[in-house]
């Protein structure tokens, strides 16, 4: 089932998600409803807070980046097929040099900017079965990932940009939280104003 993706401005997008509890019903279920509206909206990644629930799940589907001529031929093959779910994950250590890519969000259609990361990530998950993992990735893989894991802290992408920078972006911010915006897929705005 495809749902809505929550917009810049809703409070959801805030909350330093739960754990999600081994007797929520229908994990599984949960888990593809977010791969389905990730799809439909052509993104690479999608947070349980993006689809209003403030739980700690994320879904990646990489495999749109392993077209990009730019990667090396290894990291093409990484990225290719790479699909997983990341269910209570925690970071244990992020590594390595700083690096710059331009990065969007479902909840902030139409601003794209040049984020800084680490380049590499240690992760804590466990899967919909809830067998615990414990896994290190690098490259644009570990930018997809910190990218998901920051909506679970309540950090937007936006939230890592200069000061001058966001000042310059407020007025399209503003513009997506009222639903001034032309979108392909289904959202739910926070401060759309309702007809009498």
């Amino acid at each position: 089932m495809i749902l809505p993706i929550v917009a810049y401005g809703d409070p959801v997008l805030r909350k330093v998600c739960e754990d999600l509890p081994e007797d929520f019903p229908k994990v599984k279920e949960l888990v593809a409803n977010m791969y389905e509206t990730m799809y439909n909206a052509n993104g690479v990644g999608l947070a349980a807070p993006q689809v209003g629930l403030p739980l700690r799940v994320f879904v990646i589907d990489t495999t749109p980046f392993s077209d990009d001529d730019d990667l090396s031929a290894d990291e093409r093959t990484t990225l290719k097929g790479f699909k997983q779910m990341f269910i209570n994950a925690h970071v244990e250590e992020e590594t390595g040099e700083e690096w710059a890519f331009n990065e969007g969000c479902l909840s902030i259609p139409e601003i794209r900017e040049d984020i800084k990361r680490k380049d590499t990530l240690t992760l804590t998950f466990v899967d919909a079965d809830f067998k615990k993992y414990t896994e290190t990735y690098d490259g644009l893989l570990a930018r997809v990932i910190q990218h998901e894991y920051d909506h679970i802290e309540g950090i937007l992408f936006t939230d890592k940009l200069s000061p001058l920078k966001k000042r310059m972006l407020k007025g399209k911010l503003n513009n997506i939280s009222k639903g001034k915006i032309e979108v392909d897929y289904r959202m739910r705005f926070p401060n759309v104003k309702k007809a009498r």
